[in-house]
């Protein structure tokens, strides 16, 4: 008799349908600490265990885009909006809109601010983690959604 592999195991490792996580945060410094630690967990859970470089790197991908939404996207009394996906062929979407429309992230070439600045280098991160990321308008309400990719190969 052959040992079978547990249809909810099987499934972590090849997905066939895109999975999604989504959830409002406060936009506070909890809120955001919250997002990134659900955003490593759901992860976890789909297959990309918490010291894989999967999970380590869109874990800080999501601490820049949702310190950014409370830094710089807070409006007093308004949450910021965290969407997770994986979809089958190996594609991770993180996508974190607040409804701040007037300050819109900006691509800097070269090096961020002065080396001994505190802050700055966010987006930089991002630039060089992510396979792509970007801004648009926040769909179906005012505001803005920053989103960044990351290819996973070898599923």
């Amino acid at each position: 008799m052959q040992p079978t592999t547990p249809p909810s195991v099987a499934m972590q490792h090849h997905p066939t349908t895109t999975r999604e996580f989504a959830m409002r945060f406060t936009s506070t410094p909890r809120g955001a600490r919250l997002a990134r630690r659900l955003v490593s967990h759901r992860l976890h859970e789909w297959g990309h265990p918490y010291d894989s470089t999967v999970n380590e790197t869109l874990t800080v991908i999501a601490a820049e885009l949702t310190a950014n939404a409370v830094v710089h996207g807070h409006v007093p009394g308004r949450d910021f909006h965290l969407r997770l996906t994986a979809a089958p062929s190996g594609l991770l979407h993180i996508e974190v809109s607040d409804t701040r429309t007037e300050r819109r992230p900006v691509r800097v070439p070269g090096p961020p601010v002065h080396a001994d600045a505190d802050s700055g280098r966010g987006l930089v991160l991002v630039d060089a983690l992510a396979t792509g990321w970007d801004v648009a308008p926040r769909p179906g309400a005012p505001g803005k959604a920053v989103w960044a990719e990351l290819t996973v190969t070898g599923l």
